[in-house]
């Protein structure tokens, strides 16, 4: 190999390395503008709104996602990692009741970070097989973390876990936020009360 060839190798490197850079920085522009397109409430925003956002040309947009569905996707995949952050922690109740009250002050707080997000996904999942796999999977472990705060005879009780489930859901989240009007405290009021009525658990002391 020639010294001239030796010493171009370098240079190329590092031609190699900046791009790729570049590309991961543009990639997490985009995410990025489409998550600060839906907090704004565009729930289903055009790729050519995106790439308007992410100061990037509608090619880079289809560079880095093969669609809009795999854009949601990836969207979905960085908010649902906040939200596991926050459900992964131990739980400080040494009672099952205790233990599904706490859940409902950190589904208060996750679910407002997301809800957005959701009720974006709840537009086009009808169309998209990834987005409608991926919202079975959030149910299916949202409903697995409740029943596993539950002692046996309580998890057989199908009713009060069915209730469970829908009360502690984000579409639950979702009604009460948007449809009903409600603020973030006085939804998380309402869950608990309703929560504390099924489970039996009289609430604290005025």
């Amino acid at each position: 190999m020639s010294a001239a060839a030796v010493r171009s190798r370098p240079t190329r490197d590092a031609d190699l390395d900046g791009r790729r850079r570049r590309g991961l920085d543009n990639k997490a522009r985009i995410v990025a503008a489409m998550l600060d397109i839906v907090r704004e409430g565009d729930l289903a925003p055009s790729a050519e709104a995106v790439a308007a956002r992410a100061d990037v040309g509608l090619r880079t947009v289809f560079r880095h996602f093969q669609d809009m569905d795999s854009l949601y996707g990836e969207m979905f995949a960085t908010t649902l990692g906040e939200l596991a952050d926050l459900m992964s922690q131990p739980f400080r109740s040494l009672t099952w009741r205790g233990r599904i009250l706490e859940l409902v002050g950190r589904r208060a707080i996750g679910f407002e970070r997301i809800v957005a997000f959701q009720r974006a996904g709840a537009v086009t999942r009808h169309r998209s097989k990834l987005l409608a796999a991926r919202h079975a999977t959030v149910v299916r472990i949202s409903r697995e973390i409740i029943v596993r705060q539950l002692p046996p005879e309580v998890a057989g009780d199908h009713p009060l876990v069915e209730g469970l489930d829908l009360l502690l859901s984000i579409e639950s989240w979702a009604r009460l936020r948007f449809e009903q009007g409600l603020t973030p405290k006085a939804a998380r009021e309402a869950v608990e009360r309703a929560v504390r009525k099924l489970i039996g658990e009289e609430p604290p002391p005025r």
